[in-house]
């Protein structure tokens, strides 16, 4: 497993019973999570503290239950990055914390290329890793269907201080706009997808994760540049084991563009235990 264990602002304190004891800068968050089925004792004292907890409801969805005055939104930093934090619908906040390990594998990748680099963020959500491969020196276009999500990624990039000429947002849906970018003529040297289990387009379009990610991953392969640096996706679907994703990569992008592919677990330290809690699954093509 590749573990985000750099983060200051974030840290995962506990987790047990099927949820998350998190502190997001001064505000402590408890938020469920179903990959949490052991019961162990919630012995840190923050359990009983919390600014806040989200409650499920048994007929789906839930709600945010308020036990202290918390701002309706608030700012955490990674490094040199910033980013807007509030508690949202179906438990979000606005940031996946363990996604920082791809934040500076992608930006690593891209220092350490001599010449301008490209990238195409796909299902770009508030924009984690499109202003990390800004801050690295990349162009990126930030493709998400949600129009809220992409002024909200604009905001993350204004609070870093990053050029915005060196980046295009674009409320599309991500499928239709690879198929464009195709017939336009379009490369990118990098290419990252964060794409949901199940999620609707800005036209109603359904997205269903199994029946959709290998196309669009064989499609995207066409977007790649003569000098491809990396593709990565990123998946919280249970079921897509890294070995899966990681195989789809292989021949869907490996197999056209040489290279190699590598995927794994990604997740975060808890710090009660000292151990790491798991958080989905990355699989990353290199050059």
């Amino acid at each position: 497993m590749r573990v985000a264990d750099k983060w200051d602002d974030y840290r995962l304190l506990d987790c047990s019973s099927g949820e998350r004891l998190e502190r997001w800068g001064d505000i402590v968050l408890i938020r469920p999570d179903p990959q949490v089925i052991w019961r162990t004792p919630k012995n840190h004292p923050l359990w009983e503290k919390a600014h806040a907890r989200y409650i499920r409801s048994n007929s789906g969805g839930g709600q945010w239950d308020i036990y202290k005055n918390i701002p309706y939104n608030w700012l955490i930093s990674y490094n040199n990055l910033k980013f807007k934090i509030k508690t949202m619908g179906f438990k979000h906040t606005g940031v996946f914390p363990e996604q920082a390990v791809n934040w500076d594998f992608t930006s690593d990748l891209i220092k350490n290329e001599d010449r301008e680099m490209k990238a195409l963020n796909l299902f770009a959500y508030t924009g984690g890793a499109t202003v990390s491969a800004l801050s690295a020196g990349a162009k990126v276009t930030h493709v998400d269907a949600s129009k809220g999500m992409v002024t909200w990624a604009k905001e993350n990039a204004e609070l870093c201080n990053i050029n915005n000429n060196n980046v295009r947002y674009l409320v599309d849906d991500c499928k239709k706009f690879v198929e464009r970018e195709i017939r336009r003529g379009n490369r990118y040297d990098i290419i990252i997808m964060d794409p949901p289990s199940y999620g609707r387009g800005p036209g109603g379009e359904v997205w269903k994760l199994e029946d959709e990610i290998y196309p669009l991953a064989a499609l995207c392969a066409e977007l790649l540049s003569d000098k491809p640096l990396m593709f990565m996706i990123n998946s919280y679907t249970t079921g897509l084991s890294p070995a899966v994703m990681k195989y789809m990569l292989q021949t869907a992008v490996e197999k056209k563009h040489g290279g190699e592919t590598s995927a794994d677990e990604i997740g975060l330290p808890v710090d009660g235990t000292g151990f790491a809690l798991p958080c989905g699954s990355t699989a990353i093509w290199v050059k």
